[in-house]
């Protein structure tokens, strides 16, 4: 398929795979699906009640919601109109979804649920734009400028002279699609503007890099809000022919791996993270010959995968361990797709002894968002893989990576100097961040220009490889690295608590502002903290630690929607206990 259009895309794959499966998703318990004909269908009528009413090429419709086949279908239903789908993470605030609404002009939004219709009645005075709320749980009855998914596919069922295929003609490959508010850890969002060209071309360039199968079936568990998600598990998976199953939420994540057995998962690195923490805490617990037999098939992988070689030894590895891991992703898996945040080296090749390819990429929501990627032949832990084919990457002179391609966005909606700022004078778009590329085309990152530490003795810092580093501890949870015109490298540290409690019964009940004060958990942090950094230079070590009760969260401000700290916000949350750490002597 070559299409021009995500409308064009959606018109012929459903044409093509009419009678084969596209969706799952789990109502009143139980598991049940939709053909790509049931998808066709259940977007005609819904395209068909937006016309009716009023939504027309070029207008701005916001999808406030978690991952459900109904946001799958509002957003071909906008697309296949020529309308431009606004996203809005379901965790922003009620003034954050106003911001985006008002700088948007939305005129329509769908939501998810009573709850999210209400966070938007609260601020529904501040928004002139807003005609209509369409809310997907089909319980909710309606009233006022609110109408039900479902009522409004049966307005759209009457429409007769409604011709879906005739609207998608009239939609062209430089039209807007879509506006996707970035989660900056500074200022207000920005909206990113992408056209049906940028999207298009970046779902070919991805599948040049990566076959995704006929077969082949997604779990869709990341917020389909954030751009990585939709790329992947929404657009790429559904021009594909795939199937996609929907998660019941974040939480269940586990459950549902199991219950789909996925092909293949797009995830963040935090994924991979806590299940590494899991099976090695696990192991360490079990001791005596459980661990010996875990170690050992460790031990087999790597060798196997430094030999290219998978005899006899690594089959019984896969038997006694690699094949359990397996069976808790869902038995099937090909391989996931990490992105988002950096991935760790070491937990990338970790994955790979233990039989699980994880291929990282790297992209932002200016680019569509994959600008490398690693591939299923042809990958390097620690990198994020070659440009794909249709893009190009060099390097700036101060280290910044620079990239080109159909798949660089418009611009920002509104914000024609921040257009310009992140252009060069020859078109190159400024991603922001620093890095090489080494001799075979694969790019490393070293971390966000903004983010880099400049210390009072003139020394630059990336904190990015010390957090990565230190995170691999079993007793950290979260990290991040301080030290800013400071004398000194230091990290605020989020223990892991669930271990502490669990390997130490005088904390079993104990409160998390309790557990940070003891002096033998700060030794054990700053022990493990010691010997994770030995092969860092000395000047980029970290030399004191101060432990926290909370985790950052979305929730306490210090995380954005996609899961990123807000250097800024922790470190003046807090600020009084960093003076203090830095004013008493080093030990």
């Amino acid at each position: 398929m070559n299409n021009q259009t995500i409308a064009e895309m959606f018109i012929e794959r459903t044409k093509i795979s009419h009678d084969k499966i596209a969706n799952i998703f789990k109502i009143d318990g139980k598991w049940k699906s939709a053909t790509y004909g049931d998808v066709r269908r259940e977007v005609t009528n819904l395209a068909a009640g937006l016309v009716s009413i009023g939504v027309q090429k070029g207008d701005r419709v916001a999808i406030l919601a978690s991952n459900r086949p109904q946001w799958a279908y509002a957003d071909y239903a906008i697309a296949c109109l020529g309308g431009v789908s606004v996203t809005i993470y379901p965790t922003l605030t009620a003034d954050s979804s106003a911001y985006i609404l008002n700088d948007s002009k939305s005129k329509i939004i769908f939501v998810e649920n009573a709850e999210q219709s209400e966070k938007v009645r609260s601020v529904e005075s501040q928004i002139p734009t807003l005609e209509k709320v369409i809310v997907m749980d089909n319980d909710v009855s309606g009233g006022g400028n609110e109408i039900g998914f479902l009522e409004l596919q049966n307005v759209g069922k009457e429409q007769e002279d409604f011709d879906l295929l005739e609207k998608t003609t009239q939609v062209t490959q430089d039209d807007l699609l879509t506006l996707i508010y970035t989660s900056g850890t500074t200022g207000n969002p920005k909206g990113v503007m992408l056209t049906h060209k940028n999207l298009c071309t970046n779902i070919i360039g991805g599948l040049s890099a990566i076959d995704v199968l006929d077969g082949d079936r997604f779990l869709s568990f990341l917020p389909l809000s954030h751009s990585f998600e939709r790329m992947v598990g929404h657009f790429t998976s559904f021009w594909s022919g795939a199937e996609i199953a929907y998660a019941q939420s974040l939480e269940t994540v586990a459950e549902d791996m199991i219950a789909t057995s996925p092909t293949i998962m797009a995830a963040m690195p935090r994924l991979f993270e806590k299940v590494y923490a899991k099976m090695l805490n696990n192991v360490e617990k079990e001791g005596g010959l459980k661990k010996k037999i875990f170690n050992w098939a460790i031990d087999v992988g790597k060798n196997s995968v430094k030999t290219g070689k998978k005899g006899f030894k690594f089959a019984i590895a896969d038997k006694l361990v690699f094949s359990k891991l397996k069976a808790k992703l869902g038995g099937k898996l090909r391989f996931f797709v990490s992105g988002g945040a950096p991935l760790s080296q070491s937990i990338g090749e970790f994955f790979e002894y233990a039989n699980v390819l994880i291929l990282e990429g790297y992209g932002l929501t200016e680019t569509s968002p994959v600008l490398t990627c690693n591939r299923l032949e042809q990958y390097k832990f620690g990198t994020v893989g070659k440009p794909l084919a249709n893009v190009e990457i060099k390097i700036a002179d101060d280290g910044e990576i620079l990239a080109k391609g159909p798949n660089i966005m418009k611009g920002y909606y509104n914000l024609p100097e921040k257009t310009e700022n992140v252009f060069t004078e020859d078109d190159w778009f400024k991603t922001g961040d620093i890095g090489f590329l080494d001799d075979d085309d694969f790019l490393t990152i070293t971390d966000r220009k903004k983010n880099l530490i400049v210390t009072s003795g003139g020394k630059n810092i990336a904190p990015q490889p010390m957090e990565n580093a230190l995170v691999l501890s079993p007793f950290i949870e979260q990290i991040l690295v301080i030290g800013d015109k400071r004398n000194f490298i230091s990290a605020l540290i989020v223990p892991s608590f669930e271990k502490i409690k669990s390997d130490f019964a005088e904390f079993a009940d104990a409160p998390n502002v309790e557990i940070i004060k003891d002096e033998k958990i700060y030794s054990i942090v700053e022990s493990d903290v010691n010997r994770l950094q030995a092969h860092f230079n000395k000047f980029e070590q970290v030399k004191k630690i101060l432990l926290l009760p909370e985790e950052f969260s979305i929730e306490n401000g210090m995380l954005t929607p996609t899961l990123k700290v807000k250097r800024k916000e922790a470190e003046q949350h807090y600020a009084e206990q960093i003076d203090q750490l830095y004013e008493a002597p080093i030990n």
